[in-house]
């Protein structure tokens, strides 16, 4: 439904009218998004191109995180998740161990499982290449969703090769497309104080760009609510969006929520659920170019996942199953939520269910 601009914040009408008329929103008209209060029509914009794209569908996956292990050459602050190697809490699950893992998700329905880990200076990048390997021979429908553009970096330095050499391995070895992690905020300023070590943005949108050139797709992520500001999530997701203009290969933007607990970075407060819906909402303005905007519940949770279908977002992940990282951080969602429990989640906000593959190419509408 169009909004009248008569009825809306007057600083907000402009915006409003280039919306409706298909026009890109640029930096400026970002950051006046974020300074504004007026939650209802940012949402009420960010729903009328969710619907603009994806009428009344809401999509989900039955998938299954795996996280081989904890152990992390980086101190990041933003990070409750990663150990040091000689730690009593340090993990790092054996090849068996994630072949059963995978092949029990497979069992209860799963078509990905997403792969993510700490960057251990102990395995070779020999083990992840039979990880993959292994996982592809024993499941050979299950589409490996794996590594971030941190990790891959961490490969290509272990063996000495280029990025193009690391993913033309990893393809070979089953890797059928990367998750968005490890994007954090691009701005050198912020990622000195979270995540200090880590790649800079411009070299996680370099391997991204490379991906993308060799026919991997990849989503994105923002890390939201610790110490940046409105200009650099505005930056942020423009060099997305000018990255998508260039490769197409995005499928999927994920705010992600900033959880604090148990990491140095403790003394922030926790996300609110006004700036919860006001990211995704502005998310869906900003990035016309990707498909897709993702409500992770597993970091805002159930009922801010549900509300976001209605501020722009159309897609809230899967089942989930095994989830780590946010959750040592202090997470209080579950570790899991079952296929019932996420249609009737969309139901109950006026959505239909569609059940996706990771790339979205085989949607099954939910009877």
């Amino acid at each position: 439904m169009l909004l009248e601009t008569t009825t809306v914040n007057p600083k907000l009408a402009d915006i409003v009218d280039k919306v409706h008329s298909g026009v890109r929103l640029d930096r400026g008209e970002g950051i006046r998004l974020y300074e504004s209060t007026d939650l209802l029509t940012i949402g009420r914009l960010g729903n009328f191109l969710r619907e603009k794209m994806h009428g009344k569908n809401a999509y989900f996956n039955v998938n299954r995180h795996i996280e081989p292990t904890n152990v992390c050459v980086l101190k990041c602050g933003l990070c409750a998740f990663a150990k040091n190697i000689r730690s009593s809490e340090a993990y790092a699950f054996s090849l068996e161990e994630i072949f059963h893992r995978g092949e029990e998700a497979a069992v209860q329905g799963a078509t990905e499982l997403h792969i993510v880990g700490g960057l251990h200076p102990g395995l070779p990048f020999q083990f992840y290449l039979d990880m993959l390997k292994g996982l592809k021979q024993r499941l050979p429908q299950v589409h490996l969703k794996a590594f971030t553009a941190v990790e891959i970096d961490f490969f290509a330095e272990l063996d000495h090769l280029s990025i193009e050499e690391t993913l033309t391995r990893l393809k070979e070895a089953g890797l059928d497309s990367m998750p968005g992690g490890g994007a954090e905020i691009f701005a050198d300023r912020v990622r000195d104080v979270i995540c200090k070590g880590k790649i800079s943005g411009q070299r996680w949108l370099d391997i991204v760009r490379i991906a993308h050139r060799m026919g991997l797709h990849s989503n994105a992520t923002m890390l939201y609510g610790h110490v940046e500001t409105y200009e650099e999530r505005v930056d942020h997701m423009i060099a997305l969006r000018d990255l998508q203009d260039e490769t197409g290969g995005f499928k999927t933007f994920i705010p992600l929520a900033f959880h604090s607990a148990n990491t140095p970075l403790d003394y922030l407060p926790e996300t609110s659920g006004f700036d919860d819906l006001k990211n995704i909402a502005i998310s869906r303005l900003i990035l016309d170019n990707f498909p897709h905007i993702k409500s992770y519940w597993i970091m805002v949770g159930a009922k801010i996942a549900q509300m976001s279908l209605l501020f722009g977002a159309d897609d809230i992940d899967g089942t989930v199953v095994e989830e780590k990282i946010t959750h040592a951080a202090g997470a209080q969602t579950p570790q899991a939520m079952s296929r019932s429990d996420l249609v009737r989640m969309i139901r109950a906000a006026g959505y239909v269910p569609v059940e996706r593959d990771t790339l979205y190419q085989n949607l099954v509408p939910v009877d």
